[in-house]
């Protein structure tokens, strides 16, 4: 199997109300993954190497082949996939798909709007636009000839009240993911950034302890893509995450959450298309390239509340005895007929924390899936229906598993880009959350 993906990246990066770097790349990256069959089993040799020219590819391949050649049996292989039985793509002949600054014509021009704005309040924003066009293409020697354009894009806005070497002062951050930037609005995000700056004009600290807490969509995604993340089939049915059941098995079938919450991935989802198919470079627990080609359809990894699927390969879900139901490139969590806005549910709060940005988040049990984190660029106090100040900082102690069970209220599911994974992960979709009792586990100093 031959994995080649062709990169074309545009990228705008401004900092004290100032474009101070552009610039447009362009990347290859071809992998190479060989097969030596024997009477052990099967064993893999995957080389990569970026910026390959077309004719140190026999060197590739030869390299992957010595690589097969001294490995151990793999545990997860199974007969490749041929085109009967794979997915559909692109045109596979077809030059790669590129981009260029032009992007940004429309994005440009609002920025610089943004930028007199913060300075005529005082106010420095800082932040990063990137758009990338990926073409990948899959080659077998079983027939598979499969591509995939996958453009991503997203912006950053960060909006200070003084320079961060002064200390102090009130910061404040939004995000959007698109693929285009057809559909971004620099001034509406602007807007947010000014109201947000606003309620940080009044200064509130408080304790750690638990706080009915409001999660914007963005702060959502923080905490799904880590959930989706660790469902792996492999590691549950091992014992190993907090989806293993436990008298053995999967938690698959039992209840999560006790609203009627749906968390499902779906290639064709709008907005949010990803690639159709499995592409993987290497062999895996969650994503295999003994897969490759695999075609992808809408999954429901919970229905109703109900775990009802784990990311497994054909492998898992051989000692699982579920359905095989592959990674897929995007996230989305609802509740049927929910239409609440955030400013809706805030509000109809008495009395909370509006939770806007979460940050350096980590496992600390996968047995529970509690992660631990900071809280960043805004936390404000909820009294009476209004935004009435920003609180300091805190790390928290949650588990998103825990979060969809004590859940309360989900409002309408609108795009929201996770700040810690948004890298990796952009293409999510999440309602806002209110949790009864966040647990925000110490104060935290960082601003």
């Amino acid at each position: 199997m031959v994995l080649v993906q062709e990169q074309s990246t545009a990228n705008l990066r401004w900092a004290n109300n100032s474009l101070t770097t552009n610039g447009v790349t362009r990347g290859r990256e071809v992998t190479v993954i060989a097969l030596t069959e024997s009477d052990r089993g099967v064993s893999v040799g995957v080389t990569a190497r970026s910026g390959l020219r077309g004719d140190e590819l026999a060197e590739l391949v030869r390299a992957a082949e010595a690589a097969s050649r001294d490995a151990t049996p793999s545990e997860d292989a199974r007969p490749l996939l041929g085109p009967e039985s794979a997915g559909s793509g692109g045109t596979w002949d077809a030059p790669p798909e590129t981009t260029n600054v032009s992007v940004f014509s429309e994005f440009a021009p609002g920025l610089g709007r943004a930028f007199e704005r913060r300075g005529a309040v005082g106010h420095l924003l800082y932040g990063y636009a990137e758009h990338s066009v990926t073409s990948t293409f899959l080659g077998s020697s079983t027939g598979l000839r499969l591509r995939h354009d996958q453009p991503s894009g997203a912006v950053d806005l960060n909006a200070k009240s003084e320079p961060p070497s002064a200390g102090g002062g009130h910061s404040a951050w939004v995000g959007r993911a698109t693929r285009d930037f057809a559909d971004i609005d620099v001034d509406r995000l602007d807007e947010e950034l000014t109201r947000r700056m606003r309620w940080g004009s009044r200064s509130v600290e408080l304790p750690a302890g638990r706080y009915e807490t409001l999660l914007p969509p963005s702060a959502v995604a923080d905490m799904m893509v880590d959930l989706y993340m660790s469902a792996g089939a492999r590691d549950a049915v091992e014992g190993r995450s907090v989806f293993s059941a436990v008298n053995g098995g999967t938690r698959v079938g039992e209840r999560l959450s006790a609203l009627p919450l749906t968390l499902r991935s779906d290639p064709a989802e709008p907005g949010l298309e990803c690639a159709p198919f499995v592409l993987a470079g290497t062999p895996g627990r969650e994503m295999t390239a003994f897969d490759n080609g695999l075609p992808l359809r809408r999954t429901d990894w919970i229905s109703e509340g109900a775990l009802t699927a784990l990311r497994q390969t054909r492998h898992s879900a051989e000692l699982t005895g579920l359905p095989a139901t592959a990674h897929t490139d995007n996230l989305v969590l609802e509740l049927p007929g929910a239409t609440s806005t955030l400013d809706d549910m805030i509000a109809r709060t008495e009395r909370g924390l509006l939770l806007t940005c979460l940050w350096y988040i980590r496992v600390v049990d996968p047995q529970t899936l509690l992660l631990t984190g900071l809280t960043r660029d805004g936390v404000y106090l909820v009294e009476d229906g209004e935004v009435t100040g920003a609180v300091n900082n805190f790390r928290f102690n949650e588990s998103p598993v825990s979060l969809l069970e004590r859940a309360t209220e989900a409002g309408a599911t609108v795009p929201g880009l996770s700040r810690e994974s948004g890298d990796y992960f952009p293409r999510t979709a999440m309602p806002p959350l209110r949790v009864p009792d966040f647990n925000m586990s110490t104060v935290s100093q960082a601003s």
